[in-house]
């Protein structure tokens, strides 16, 4: 994310929204946001809440995940909301929607669903 330039704008549990400034390096030839752009916010914005229903010593991987593009992203920056439809032992499924914002206006550009599951350790290797 930090290669990127994202950040995180808002934790609480199950949901995570994660903010993309515009920038050219980010954009593809017409000027809107890249499609891999979008699609990595997204994943990290769903990962991210699942991670926050989590236990301690635990991590999270994505299993996988389908994004929906569906209008050009152009914008001041684009936001991706991960939000947990269901948390369960081992496997977690996430609602994603990312938005395109140009001052007041946001517009609904990319929606998708992912599956996440918990793994036991740090996530650096570590098993706890």
């Amino acid at each position: 994310m930090g290669h990127l330039g994202a950040r995180l704008a808002h934790i609480a549990p199950g949901r995570v929204h994660i903010v993309l400034p515009g920038r050219p390096e980010v954009t593809q030839q017409h000027g809107y946001f890249h499609a891999g752009a979008t699609s990595a916010i997204a994943d990290s914005a769903g990962g991210y809440a699942a991670f926050t229903l989590f236990p301690e010593n635990t991590s999270v991987l994505t299993v996988e995940y389908k994004i929906n593009l569906l209008a050009p992203a152009e914008g001041d920056h684009i936001e991706a909301v991960g939000t947990v439809v269901r948390s369960g032992r081992t496997l977690t499924v996430c609602q994603l929607e990312v938005f395109a914002v140009e001052d007041a206006r946001r517009t609904l550009v990319a929606t998708g669903q992912q599956t996440l599951i918990r793994v036991n350790g740090n996530g650096n290797g570590d098993r706890v």
